[in-house]
C-alpha cells in the first residue's frame, strides 16, 4: 500500500529517506486493523455479490437474467479497474505534491493521512469508472441510444472534465487529467458497445 508514496518520496531528496511518520500513540496498533478491515471488505465483495446474485436470479425471467448478469459483474470489474488505475496513477500526483515546495520544506508524510488519501482516491476512481456500466444499462433498457450519446459528445466531455476536477482529492493536475482521459475513452467505448453488440 505504501508503494505509490515510496515512489513519490524518491523525488523529494528528503533527509529521512522513504520513511513516514505517525502522529498518534495508538497509530501503530490502529492502522494495521484499519487496513485489514478494508482489505477484508474488498476481498469479500465478490463473494457477497455472488451470493446476492444466487438469491435474486431465481426470481428473474430468463431475459432479465441475461441482461442483469453482465451488468452486475461489469460493475465489479470496472470498480476494480478504477481502483487499480488509481493505484498506478497516484505516484505521479504524489510526486508533484511532494516536490511542489522544492527545497523550502521537508516532506514528512503521516501514514494515517496517507492511507486515508489513498482510500479516497481509489474510491473516487472506482465509482467514476462505473460510468460505462450506467450508460450501457440505460442503452439496454432503451433510455439512451448511441446517436444521442454522439450528439452530446461536446457537453459530455466538458462535464467529464469538470467532474474529474471536482471529485479528485489533492491539487495536482495529473490525477484529474488521467481520470478525464479514462472516462472519455469509456464514453466513446459505450457508444460503440450500444451501437454494436448491445444493439444486436
Amino acid at each position: 500500500l505504501e508503494r505509490p508514496l515510496h515512489l513519490a518520496l524518491l523525488h523529494t531528496h528528503s533527509p529521512f529517506g522513504q520513511r513516514v511518520v505517525v502522529t498518534s500513540p495508538i497509530a501503530g496498533l490502529a492502522i494495521p486493523f484499519e487496513v485489514a478491515g478494508v482489505a477484508g471488505v474488498i476481498l469479500a465483495l465478490p463473494v457477497i455479490v455472488w451470493e446476492l446474485w444466487r438469491f435474486v436470479a431465481p426470481g428473474l425471467h430468463r431475459n432479465e437474467r441475461r441482461l442483469a448478469f453482465p451488468f452486475v459483474f461489469g460493475t465489479l470489474f470496472f470498480f476494480a479497474l478504477g481502483g487499480l488505475f488509481a493505484y498506478f496513477v497516484l505516484p505521479i500526483g504524489l510526486t508533484f505534491l511532494a516536490t511542489f515546495l522544492g527545497s523550502n520544506a521537508v516532506y514528512l508524510p503521516d501514514l494515517g493521512a496517507y492511507l486515508s488519501f489513498l482510500a479516497l482516491v481509489v474510491l473516487v476512481f472506482g465509482v467514476t469508472f462505473e460510468m460505462p456500466v450506467v450508460l450501457c444499462l440505460l442503452g439496454a433498457i432503451g433510455i439512451l441510444s448511441s446517436r444521442q450519446l454522439r450528439s452530446w459528445r461536446k457537453p459530455a466531455y466538458f462535464v467529464i472534465i469538470l467532474v474529474a476536477l471536482v471529485v479528485t482529492p489533492g491539487a495536482d493536475p495529473f490525477t484529474p487529467t488521467f481520470l478525464s482521459l479514462a472516462l472519455i475513452i469509456f464514453y466513446e467505448g459505450s457508444i460503440l458497445f450500444i451501437r454494436g453488440p448491445l444493439h444486436h
